[in-house]
């Protein structure tokens, strides 16, 4: 086995003396961060000619069997606690808002069919859908406005954020379970109906042909875009 992947690994004894200080450096631009920091980050940081991915590598299996261990989301690298030892730290950490029935759908919808309007919510859900439901989605950061569909009205269309792969372990949005790992997981049940997908989501920052940048009324008045505000559909705690 290699000197890396013991479970008492450490810099001092992860490799040659001379990528130690490129180890160092991207060990504390890690611990450093508290937002995952992509490759070409931590590359411009170092110096020239450094192999980023064995360093990664290196520095990956160093942390594997401690209490912080280093993991790729959202398109980056960060350090997180192991897995294992999160209940630790459960009274330390802030107590997430409980979603709503509705509002969990909201965002199912939103990371699978994005870039979506608030009608096109309904449309999928077949009930209307609250302005409260979004505005809890964007509270946690896990949604966001990204422009405006080109259709009447001009209707705001809504995405996911890098917060919401940091918070649900997702490297890219395409890792979100598809049909079949959804059935494995015993979250899809009975006889699915004929030509039934799941869409394959994607969270481009680039927007899509029919949609539109997002103006500065559209911060002001995203409540509104597809009609008339106000249902019995709450976004709140459930």
């Amino acid at each position: 086995m290699s000197e890396t992947g013991r479970p008492g690994a450490t810099i001092a004894n992860l490799a040659s003396a001379d990528r130690r200080e490129a180890l160092r450096i991207l060990e504390a631009m890690l611990f450093a961060s508290a937002e995952p920091l992509t490759a070409a980050t931590l590359a411009g940081r170092l110096p020239a000619g450094t192999d980023l991915t064995a360093l990664l590598r290196d520095l990956q299996q160093a942390y594997a069997a401690r209490g912080v261990n280093l993991v790729q989301v959202a398109g980056g690298w960060m350090f997180q606690t192991a897995p294992d030892l999160a209940y630790l730290l459960h009274r330390e950490a802030a107590e997430p808002r409980k979603l709503s029935r509705a509002a969990l759908e909201t965002l199912a919808i939103i990371a699978y069919h994005q870039p979506v309007t608030r009608a096109e919510i309904e449309e999928i859900r077949g009930v209307s859908t609250s302005k409260g439901s979004v505005d809890v989605l964007m509270e946690a950061g896990w949604v966001r406005m990204r422009g405006r569909r080109r259709a009447p009205g001009r209707p705001v269309t809504y995405g996911t954020t890098d917060h919401f792969l940091v918070h649900f372990g997702l490297d890219a949005i395409g890792d979100l379970p598809g049909l079949e790992e959804l059935r494995g997981a015993g979250l899809l049940e009975g006889q699915v109906p004929p030509g039934f997908r799941i869409p394959v989501p994607r969270d481009d920052d680039m927007l899509a042909p029919d949609e539109d940048p997002l103006d500065g009324a559209g911060v002001l008045d995203y409540g509104r875009p597809d009609g008339e505000d106000g249902d019995n559909d709450e976004g709140g705690p459930g």
